[in-house]
């Protein structure tokens, strides 16, 4: 299924989406699909160009043309102005929340989380507070709630300081506003079968968590995406298994990664036709970071790719698959099994 442009609402293509570490969120009340940047392409959005730190919104309707960055949030007084990463949007208690990381000079970065009463914004902090631990260095929050509906920040304790990098979860208020208990260490990078130190030709490289995302397969198996290096394909994603069901683990790790050819920082959605997708950044070289796409399969307690729908991956590609490349860049318009768009999954209900 593919769509041509027709829409100047939405002059953004895919392609030329500029972004590091996508998350993307499936809003059904609004039957849109938003995405969260940090940057925007200077010369090409000379209007939303902003002269405080802050995030900008993009919209979709079909996850291929994306709307003018819009500003959601300003820094305003609020107390970090730098390292503005990896912002996610989740949706809880009829609130949308916007959980990055952020830093002020002389201070460690450290995650927080920011409320709307819309996916566009304006975002303000819950609390002036971070949630992650005082004194640890920290990036990449995300949001899991538990089967007790009891929400968790899940989190990376850095490399930079604790050399074995941490994946870490902290219980949270119901506001999502502070933390209520101690941190937990789930487990650390080099637990990974595949992970290779962050700079291989250095015995000091240190081992990278980067970018974990929760997910309950349909049987009931909770899975966590997480990111580091691995030894041949560069910026690597993979993921583990709780045995426990929950986020305290114990965690089992995948002996292979899930994609290895320098692309990471994963999440899963659904999109309005039901079809489960993943979303990264390839490659992970600043000026190139574009979007993939992936159509997703699910097991019993596994995850496979089925296609990487946008082209991006073949256009950028790194690892040890770039030799493998041809010199023209891929025509072909994304393509999808399922129609993403929510208008078009209402028709295929009415029509059942």
């Amino acid at each position: 299924m593919q769509f041509p442009q027709t829409d100047e609402r939405y002059p953004y293509h895919i392609r030329d989406v500029h972004i590091s570490d996508p998350f993307i969120l499936a809003d059904r009340p609004s039957g849109k699909y938003y995405t969260y940047v940090q940057f925007v392409d200077r010369d090409r959005f000379p209007e939303a160009v902003c002269d405080e730190p802050c995030f900008y919104v993009l919209e979709s309707e079909d996850l291929i043309h994306w709307s003018c960055p819009e500003i959601c949030f300003r820094k305003g007084d609020f107390w970090a102005d730098s390292d503005y990463w990896a912002p996610e949007c989740h949706v809880w208690k009829g609130k949308y929340y916007l959980i990055s990381s952020f830093r002020a000079p002389g201070t460690y970065r450290r995650c927080q989380c920011l409320v709307s009463d819309s996916p566009k914004g304006p975002f303000r902090p819950v609390r002036p507070e971070p949630v992650t631990p005082e004194g640890w260095h920290c990036l990449d929050g995300t949001l899991y709630v538990d089967r007790h509906e009891k929400p968790w920040m899940v989190f990376c304790h850095e490399w930079l300081q604790v050399y074995d990098g941490q994946i870490c979860a902290i219980p949270l208020s119901d506001d999502l506003g502070e933390a209520i208990g101690d941190p937990i260490v789930l487990f650390r990078a080099s637990d990974g079968p595949w992970t290779a130190k962050a700079n291989k030709g250095s015995p000091s490289g240190g081992y990278v968590t980067d970018g974990p995302f929760l997910y309950r397969l349909k049987s009931g198996v909770l899975l966590m995406l997480w990111s580091s290096f691995s030894a041949s394909g560069g910026y690597t994603t993979a993921y583990a298994r709780s045995l426990s069901g929950e986020v305290q683990g114990p965690w089992v790790h995948e002996a292979e990664p899930l994609y290895a050819l320098d692309g990471a920082h994963s999440m899963l959605f659904r999109t309005f036709g039901g079809e489960l997708m993943m979303s990264l950044h390839c490659p992970n070289r600043h000026d190139l970071k574009r979007i993939l796409l992936f159509e997703m399969e699910e097991g019993f307690s596994s995850l496979h790719i089925v296609n990487e729908v946008t082209g991006n991956w073949y256009n950028h590609v790194g690892g040890v698959a770039a030799r493998y490349a041809y010199s023209a860049p891929v025509a072909e318009e994304p393509c999808f099994r399922k129609d993403p768009r929510l208008h078009a999954a209402k028709r295929e209900e009415e029509t059942k």
